[in-house]
């Protein structure tokens, strides 16, 4: 099921360049770049032709752009002056000493200097408190000037922020590895065994937009010559999707497991589990089908599910409609069948909306029609490579991200 609109957010603002003058930009480039170990933010040229390239410092936001101003100009006599730029570092006289081997000009070495501050404290109470600072100035290439200094409290904050940054990494590491353990355990409850089937031909695929989802397909034993083609879709997407989709599985399994029952007894069990057991808000989709291997007859009940496809073997198609409501939702839930034969080169397919709500770069949607269209082009292969094929087909025409999980059933009847 489709994502809900996204909340508008704050307009987006920064900081964007601090203008420093230069006699050469490709020499002053170089050294920004090899002497102070900056990473080259931006190179690009102007409409006017003119050569717009900036720097920036390997920790932080912030971006320096290297104007090369025409000699007769105001601003080429600001090269060489004082920037009033301060840059902050952990340790001022580690990065004196480097920058110093590779030619970098200081007018003074790092010198430490104490500062007294008014602390000021509830209650009018107020206490003095030393803290202290380690200060230099280098110039670069043009004797433009900057401050390199390193503040007691600073160090702290920086320390602090890595120790932040270490714990954030360490605990998305730990979610990634729990997720994958999560997709893992998911796949798990896919099919892993398909019913004999003698006049069927059927398979599955659920390709996730996430690590986990809310689809669900499945294949049941429902007694002697008896198979279930189940196709569901949990509302919801991640993690919470993917808990519901195996309590609904855990349900239905487990009331075939205990008796063979009409769908509409084993269906209304389940709802009433699926009712008791999850949220107010829960609910999923399902297309619950029921194969009879000897007649050849498909009983099914829909609930709130997308139409089922049978393209028939004349090139006509049935839609298998709704005959319920959606799963979950209330107490009192009752349905009704529908069913019809299938004969042989009948093609059943049942689909979640992730394949018929793919968007082109057009906005135009896969749909209903795209689905038809597919069968109708991929008919004479075996169900399971016409099932990835569909899929190929559904990725294809899609131009962005896939943001919701798309899943398939391809029924073939072969006869006896």
């Amino acid at each position: 099921m489709s994502d809900p609109p996204l909340e508008p957010c704050n307009p987006y603002l920064r900081l964007h360049c601090v203008d420093i003058f230069v006699r050469d930009q490709e020499r002053s480039l170089r050294f920004y770049l090899h002497q102070l170990g900056f990473q080259l933010a931006f190179d690009s040229r102007l409409q006017s032709g003119q050569r717009w390239v900036a720097v920036s410092p390997p920790d932080g936001a912030a971006v320096l752009t290297l104007i090369q101003p025409q000699p007769d100009s105001p601003d080429y006599k600001l090269i060489g002056r004082s920037t009033r730029i301060t840059f902050v570092t952990e340790d001022v006289v580690q990065t004196y000493r480097e920058w110093s081997e590779r030619g970098v000009r200081f007018r003074y070495t790092p010198r430490l200097r104490r500062i007294r501050y008014q602390n000021h404290l509830p209650e009018n109470r107020s206490s003095a408190a030393l803290w202290g600072e380690v200060i230099t100035r280098f110039e670069d290439i043009d004797r433009n000037s900057f401050t390199l200094l390193s503040l007691d409290e600073v160090s702290k904050a920086i320390e602090a922020q890595r120790r932040l940054n270490a714990e954030k990494l360490e605990a998305e590491r730990r979610i990634a590895h729990e997720m994958e353990i999560a997709r893992q355990v998911q796949a798990r409850l896919f099919p892993q065994k398909f019913p004999p089937c003698r006049t069927l031909e059927y398979a599955g695929i659920c390709v996730q937009a996430r690590q986990v989802g809310g689809d669900y397909y499945d294949f049941l034993s429902l007694g002697p010559k008896r198979l279930g083609l189940v196709l569901g879709d949990v509302a919801g997407k991640g993690m919470a999707a993917a808990l519901l989709m195996a309590n609904l599985q855990a349900h239905l399994r487990s009331q075939c497991a205990s008796a063979w029952v009409h769908s509409e007894k084993l269906l209304r069990s389940v709802n009433q589990l699926f009712y008791e057991n999850t949220a107010a808000s829960a609910y999923a989709t399902l297309f619950f089908a029921e194969y009879d291997d000897e007649t050849q007859l498909l009983r099914y009940v829909n609930c709130g599910h997308l139409s089922g496809l049978l393209l028939r073997r004349d090139d006509s198609f049935e839609h298998l409609d709704s005959t319920c409501t959606v799963l979950g939702l209330f107490s009192d839930w009752d349905c009704s069948t529908g069913e019809c034969r299938l004969h042989v080169g009948d093609t059943l397919a049942l689909y979640t909306d992730g394949a018929t709500e793919s968007f082109n770069a057009a906005g135009d949607e896969f749909g209903e029609q795209g689905v038809c269209s597919a069968l109708e082009r991929h008919r004479n292969l075996p169900p399971a490579e016409m099932a990835q094929r569909i899929l190929a087909d559904v990725q294809h025409f899609g131009s962005h991200e896939q943001h919701d999980d798309i899943t398939l059933i391809v029924a073939k009847c072969k006869g006896a």
